[in-house]
């Protein structure tokens, strides 16, 4: 019935999505979700160049980076994918996921997103360790990057000052990522602190 997989995906989506009331959040993950399955680069793949045409406009399209786990995200793969698929990219991001081998916690900062992917977002997601509790570190810093980068949105200027001097936000100090660019060992140090907190207030209740 229809010439490619890219086009009956599209279509099933479509009439899925209209169904449904249009709603006001609806995803949808291609097939060639991260660069490393684009053939041969984003930018030239005839799959998401398909969907990218085919798929309503209001139809959020999931991403994942340049790869399944992508260490770093920057704005230029994002600007390149937004120009692919008409709309700017929701990101599932998988940095934490640990899904694919439960023997592994990862308890690290948030990191390896440059600062200023704000505006190459429809949105962002994030997978987690698999294990609760771990989480807490991952949400905590993910917090701080966002409020930072909320900070720079709301003060280009600033920011884009800052950025150039190589400054960052003391964390520790002012509790405030706005104040300035986001780094995370200090939002590591921070999430530690309110960890460690959080842990003393549960051990103190009942069958804590």
């Amino acid at each position: 019935v229809f010439p490619s997989l890219a086009k009956a995906q599209a279509s099933v989506a479509n009439e899925v999505y209209q169904e449904l009331g249009q709603p006001s959040v609806f995803l949808f993950c291609p097939t060639e979700y991260c660069s490393s399955l684009c053939s041969p680069s984003p930018s030239q793949s005839c799959y998401l160049l398909t969907i990218g045409q085919e798929l309503l406009p209001e139809i959020g399209v999931i991403w994942t980076g340049p790869k399944v786990v992508s260490q770093e995200l920057s704005a230029a793969l994002l600007e390149e994918v937004e120009g692919v698929l008409r709309r700017r990219p929701v990101i599932w991001d998988n940095l934490y996921a640990n899904d694919y081998d439960c023997r592994r916690v990862f308890l690290g900062p948030y990191t390896g997103r440059a600062p200023g992917l704000m505006p190459r977002l429809c949105g962002l997601l994030l997978n987690p360790n698999c294990e609760l509790q771990a989480n807490f570190i991952p949400i905590h810093t993910l917090s701080s990057w966002f409020r930072s980068e909320l900070g720079s949105c709301a003060d280009p200027d600033r920011a884009g000052t800052r950025r150039r001097m190589g400054t960052a936000a003391v964390l520790g100090d002012s509790q405030d990522p706005q104040e300035g660019s986001y780094s995370p060992q200090e939002a590591l140090e921070l999430a530690l602190r309110d960890w460690v907190a959080e842990i003393h207030r549960q051990a103190l209740e009942p069958g804590g």
